[in-house]
């Protein structure tokens, strides 16, 4: 790739991998419309890496807590607001394990195609204003339950769909269980360290395992750009999203999808 490429699908990964867009659609349909190389496999987990770095550092207190408090309440049995949410998130991260296993070649070979990003963009984009709409926005964050954030969880999976949006997805989860925007996101963002890492570690696998060269010079930017552009998309996102609310992402969607079925035709 050439450093245009490089610097712009880096920032692509960064800036829509947290905003209820897709960020993998968004990573395909350079490829797809434009002609543009295929990154590859070593960008990609470069990319990916560069994201878990800024959500990580972001929430870099609050996971400190909740890993303090569930060390403490493992050794005392006594829990804690920080360490129930703590376990909560983690069942919440698990069915995206087997699913992803399970699903990850299929969806690789057989729905990565741009029919399949114009419908899931525009579908979960009006299920998420369905869920802006209708949600109660009660409920804060540390409110989350072992039940919903295995709903939540569940909702993930969909997001190893192009154009699904992973963000987006467990955040119109959240609204339908309750939540508030800021609360929806919050959770949104800390089940998507789990997901991240887990997907990045599987890219590293298959990228270890390979014989293709890796130009670290390219990697490096692009994993530094993706972290600086996603740590400033997720402050600035949880900073206004309780009065913006959802609907300019909404409408962005079915934009974005009506256009791309305008291509098809």
């Amino acid at each position: 790739m050439d450093i245009l490429h490089t610097i712009t699908l880096a920032l692509i990964q960064g800036l829509t991998e947290f905003l209820p867009i897709s960020s993998s659609a968004h990573l395909i349909l350079p490829f797809q419309i434009l002609g543009w190389p295929d990154q590859g496999l070593a960008f990609d987990t470069a990319v990916h890496l560069g994201s878990l770095i800024a959500v990580v550092w972001y929430f870099r207190v609050e996971l400190f807590n909740l890993i303090s408090a569930t060390l403490a309440y493992l050794v005392s049995g006594k829990p804690t607001q920080d360490s129930r949410l703590a376990i909560n998130l983690f069942i919440g991260s698990l069915p995206i394990i087997p699913v992803g296993l399970l699903l990850k070649d299929v969806v690789e070979i057989n729905l990565r195609s741009i029919a399949v990003i114009a419908i899931t963009t525009i579908a979960f984009g009006l299920l998420l204003l369905l869920a802006d709409m209708k949600g109660r926005q009660t409920r804060a964050d540390t409110e989350l339950t072992w039940r919903q954030a295995l709903l939540i969880g569940f909702a993930q999976c969909f997001a190893l769909v192009p154009g699904t949006s992973r963000s987006g997805v467990t955040m119109t989860a959240a609204l339908f269980c309750g939540f508030n925007r800021e609360s929806a996101s919050r959770i949104s963002f800390l089940l998507s360290i789990p997901a991240i890492a887990g997907a990045a570690t599987l890219k590293t696998i298959d990228l270890v395992s390979s014989d293709l060269s890796v130009d670290w010079l390219t990697l490096a930017l692009g994993c530094s750009l993706s972290a600086i552009s996603a740590y400033v998309c997720i402050r600035l996102f949880l900073n206004v999203i309780n009065q913006l609310g959802f609907l300019p992402f909404v409408i962005y969607r079915l934009v974005l999808g009506t256009a791309l079925i305008a291509l098809l035709l």
